[in-house]
């Protein structure tokens, strides 16, 4: 005889896991941290003095991973409620609340500290950059550089 509850407990861990490993694969948002595709691609470079470092929340991932690992987790746990009729409801409404809970601990689990940095470029300009705090420890009055290429925008020493 096959033991449904502890399958059904196996398969529940098994996407909470999930959604634990793969809310580490967020890509990282700091000074210097860089995508495969900026490899070997020209950036224009400004200099300028780093006037203030505000510490600040990055929002965490908001991909359907959690959702749907949440929804998996929530049917299978209402549906060892009940028998028929009561049986599906509690599926239903277990699916829906897992739905909710799994992309608010994806959210919350790869949520990360980060960094404002307003800096006077030389040309007296003011630039603002939020990125990711890598422990660089900006402080103001410091030589930077600001690095610009399309969309991504990061200051580093």
């Amino acid at each position: 005889m096959v033991n449904h509850k502890g399958l059904k407990l196996r398969a529940a861990a098994g996407a909470i896991v999930a959604v634990l490993v793969l809310g580490g694969c967020a890509q990282g948002l700091g000074g210097g941290t860089y995508s495969r595709t900026e490899a070997r691609r020209a950036m224009t470079v400004q200099f300028g003095t780093v006037e203030s470092v505000r510490g600040v929340q990055l929002e965490g991932t908001k991909s359907p991973v959690g959702t749907v690992a949440g929804a998996a987790v929530g049917g299978i746990a209402g549906s060892t409620i009940g028998g028929g009729r009561g049986q599906a409801v509690a599926t239903v409404i277990g699916a829906v609340a897992g739905g909710v809970a799994g992309s608010a601990l994806e959210e919350g689990m790869t949520r990360t500290p980060g960094v404002e940095i307003t800096v006077r470029l030389d040309n007296g300009q003011f630039l603002a950059v939020v990125q990711a705090d890598e422990g660089e420890r900006l402080r103001p009055g410091e030589r930077v550089r600001v690095l610009r290429d399309g969309g991504t925008t990061r200051v580093t020493r």
